[in-house]
């Protein structure tokens, strides 16, 4: 007879499964892997299994994972992602068609016509250097944080879901900001014969300066432009110093913070709560599959249009919750594109917006963006949860 197990141990033993046990006084084992706080899974009290999120194995897999999925979604969606940036940044060539989605296919019409299939993916290859690294570090960075907000089923939150994924977003975001700025300057060129290189829009952005804010007029110095004589003193004017260097590759960062909180937070909230509904008993028959992987205390997986769905509604709720900040952003990030080349912050460009359309300004292109968001979403997640599956994570 097999002797007892320590009281620490005993209290860990999954209950109702087969326990290995090896010669004299080896570790007794569970039958998928060793209960070791050094491996990827650990036994749980109540008998499930409980990754390791903190383990370097996990990390890096479910990092490729991530990366594996933020490519295929923004390759699906590249052609769209180039005509929204141009309508919501006022490129002047392509405002015309703003409004509906017929000045969608218009406008994919027209670029493709002066630049070939190429021109509907300009910026691409910028795109795909930035989001494997912001999609990498977003899901790994969510499991992360979802790890030490919610340690038990029994933390399990809205709100402790909410504050994973926005921190996720944010912490991708601040790492990969400055190949955003470089893809949507790319993106926002349309003369063939001006297109930039990669390294020529980054020395751009890079040399781009501040112009001083115009001088205040004293009424002392307006006699003095009528032809009297008068002199002027320096405080009559104020001047800013420009700025050039690494600062410009953030611009427009602010309102992508203020966005990505409830963009992200509101993504992986809504995923993980879909996924909940789908899971339910009465729906579970017919919208999940087993784990191959392992027993773990994971849920059960998501079938391919099951998952498809919980993406896909995460990606429409999140969009319309952050799309004015998005605006915001993109105004900024090629305010050195357009105009006299001066630096509006956060505010000015919100009510640049609002004097150019009023509040329909903060939602132009929305419905491409919808048309965009909800693919890239569905196909985002569903690739990520299959990457897990294929990576054992």
């Amino acid at each position: 007879m097999p002797p007892p197990l320590p009281s620490n141990e005993a209290s860990l033993q999954p209950s109702g499964a087969n326990v290995m046990q090896g010669q004299g006084n080896e570790t007794r084992k569970s039958p998928i892997l060793p209960y070791s706080t050094d491996t990827t899974v650990a036994v749980q009290a109540n008998g499930s299994q409980r990754r390791n999120k903190q383990n370097l194995d996990y990390v890096l897999r479910t990092g490729l994972a991530g990366g594996l999925a933020g490519c295929a979604a923004k390759t699906i969606v590249g052609p769209l992602d180039r005509v929204k940036i141009l309508f919501q940044a006022s490129n002047p060539q392509f405002a015309k068609y703003t409004g509906s989605w017929f000045g969608v296919v218009t406008a994919m019409r027209d670029i493709n016509r002066q630049s070939g299939l190429r021109g509907l993916f300009r910026g691409h290859s910028a795109t795909l250097l930035r989001i494997f690294p912001y999609a990498s570090i977003k899901f790994l960075a969510y499991e992360q944080f979802r790890a030490v907000c919610i340690p038990t089923p029994a933390h399990e939150t809205p709100l402790r879901r909410l504050v994973s994924g926005a921190a996720a977003g944010v912490t991708s975001v601040f790492i990969t900001y400055p190949l955003e700025v470089i893809r949507v300057r790319l993106a926002f060129e349309t003369k063939h014969e001006a297109r930039s290189s990669l390294a020529g829009i980054c020395r751009q952005i890079y040399r781009e300066q501040q112009q001083p804010q115009a001088a205040r007029i004293s009424p002392s110095s307006a006699a003095s432009a009528s032809g009297t004589t008068v002199p002027v003193l320096p405080t009559t004017t104020t001047t800013t110093m420009p700025r050039t260097g690494l600062v410009n590759f953030y611009r427009g960062f602010s309102p992508t913070l203020a966005g990505m909180l409830p963009y992200a937070g509101m993504s992986f909230l809504t995923h993980d709560t879909a996924g909940d509904w789908l899971r339910r008993p009465a729906l579970a028959p017919y919208t999940t599959i087993a784990n191959p992987n392992h027993a773990s205390s994971a849920p059960p997986i998501l079938r391919y249009w099951a998952e498809l769905i919980a993406g896909g509604f995460a990606g429409l709720v999140s969009q319309t919750a952050s799309y004015p900040l998005e605006v915001i952003r993109r105004r900024m990030q090629v305010g050195g594109a357009v105009g006299d080349g001066h630096r509006l912050g956060m505010a000015e460009t919100a009510a640049t917006v609002w004097r150019e359309r009023g509040w329909r300004g903060f939602f132009v292109g929305l419905g491409i963006g919808y048309f965009k968001v909800v693919p890239m979403a569905a196909v985002s997640f569903y690739v990520y949860e299959r990457g897990k599956v294929g990576l054992g994570v």
